[in-house]
């Protein structure tokens, strides 16, 4: 039986458990399958074919690259991948810590451009397992999934056949790439 522990944080909540959730469970095991295989991280060899297409790639910098990936569900969902394949945030040096926030600060703004208001989304690092192990198979990165679809009041909502079956897909996500990167870096406040 898990057991969960939530603390509160002025920006929202950070939870904690004492299994490992089915997500990062999943992807453990793909990028351990992968490493095991290529000697490499998965999330090197994806990151280098998005770069190499372009095409759902929304902002990046020297660090960090903003994405949205081929099996977004979330109309606006966004992959946030580190360049160098680290195992967790503590593992990034000043720069690259620097780069994530300026990278996250242009896709937050993209984000609120796109409808002019601010716009809600749930976010999750995924990282390496904290056991004490080494784990070279783990390439720090974030899942960032904001919820609204076509305005600032129509929302995703997951249920039903989305939630039990298989989730659809309001448009594809080169749809998504192209439309949040073609959003100033500028707020639409700031004008």
């Amino acid at each position: 039986m898990a057991s969960f522990a939530p603390s509160e944080h002025p920006h929202g909540q950070i939870w904690a458990q004492e299994s490992i959730p089915n997500e990062p469970r999943k992807e453990t095991a793909r990028q351990t399958e992968h490493y095991d295989r290529h000697g490499r991280t998965l999330l090197t060899d994806y990151l280098d074919a998005e770069l190499e297409q372009g095409v759902r790639v929304v902002c990046k910098n020297d660090a960090f690259v903003a994405l949205v990936p081929f099996w977004a569900v979330w109309p606006y969902e966004t992959l946030v991948v580190s360049r160098r394949p680290v195992p967790s945030v503590s593992a990034l040096n000043d720069a690259e810590r620097d780069d994530l926030a300026r990278l996250l600060q242009r896709l937050t703004t993209k984000y609120d451009n796109l409808f002019n208001t601010s716009f809600p989304y749930s976010a999750g690092l995924h990282q390496a397992p904290t056991d004490g192990q080494e784990h070279p198979e783990w390439h720090f990165h974030m899942h960032v999934y904001p919820p609204l679809l076509r305005s600032a009041t129509v929302k995703k909502f997951m249920v039903g056949y989305e939630m039990l079956g298989t989730p659809q897909r309001d448009f594809p996500p080169e749809t998504s790439a192209e439309r949040l990167r073609a959003l100033s870096d500028t707020h639409y406040r700031a004008d």
